[in-house]
């Protein structure tokens, strides 16, 4: 940091296993990659090119390097492993992964429809070859899982080789663990933590007051994701109690 301030929370370091910043790139140039690694890089854990859009976007090897060579982690989002997986490619999934030298994958049914027994033989497979993140939750609104199953679901799939399990949300933060106005299904949340230990799970949190909510239910070093770039900075200042949302939050707490 740039000056001492007292009383700030204590941030875990990186690489680190929680308090992760995931960062949703959904289509970046190279300079822009260049920008985003100079100002925000040091806060960034993980950054995930956005469903699909890795098959369209233009000098992928190349953005690829900028993050490689930044020591940020990339992965391709979930929508892809099913946009091959409903065409009956998962092989050439895998050999994707190899040719772009991938080390983390993500696997979700967000889409599509795949029996869960299904969709954990793929994470056990896919773990053989790469770290890999699986997402719990439909992006389809008008499905709402019951807590029981949400917790069934993220134990098996953190029993078949998941690193971690994301909460669905979307990029909006309106569907998943939260309803269409952007509220916190608080009751789902409280019960999904009794069960599966918060270090696990990356919550999506793209809307600031989402990424509030959490911080102050979890702490400082909760794992948040689908983060836009440019909020990388003002999250990191949330996260210190450096902006109103936690001004006073932390403060005397010897956190």
């Amino acid at each position: 940091m740039n000056y001492k301030l007292n009383d700030i929370p204590e941030r875990s370091v990186k690489p680190r296993q929680k308090g992760l910043t995931m960062v949703m790139d959904k289509g970046l140039s190279l300079r822009q990659v260049e920008d985003f690694i100079e100002v925000a890089g040091v806060h960034t854990d993980i950054v995930k090119l956005g469903w699909a859009t890795s098959y369209v976007t233009p000098n992928l090897k190349e953005k690829l390097a900028l993050y490689r060579s930044a020591g940020i982690p990339t992965y391709f989002g979930g929508t892809l492993f099913e946009a091959f997986a409903i065409r009956n490619q998962f092989d050439d999934y895998r050999r994707v992964l190899e040719e772009f030298g991938m080390e983390y994958a993500e696997i979700s049914d967000g889409s599509m429809d795949i029996e869960h027994d299904v969709k954990c033989e793929f994470i056990r497979k896919l773990s053989t070859q790469v770290t890999v993140i699986s997402e719990v939750g439909s992006k389809d609104a008008a499905k709402i899982f019951a807590p029981y199953k949400w917790i069934a679901l993220m134990k098996a799939e953190i029993e078949a080789g998941s690193w971690k399990v994301i909460a669905e949300a979307r990029e909006g933060g309106n569907v998943g663990i939260y309803r269409g106005t952007g509220e916190v299904r608080e009751g789902l949340v409280d019960e999904i933590l009794t069960q599966i230990p918060e270090e696990t799970i990356i919550w999506e949190a793209p809307q600031k007051e989402q990424q509030v909510w959490f911080i102050k239910l979890i702490g400082t070093n909760v794992n948040l994701g689908n983060i836009a770039p440019a909020e990388v900075i003002p999250l990191e200042t949330i996260r210190l109690g450096l902006r109103g949302d936690t001004f006073d939050y932390f403060l005397n707490k010897g956190k």
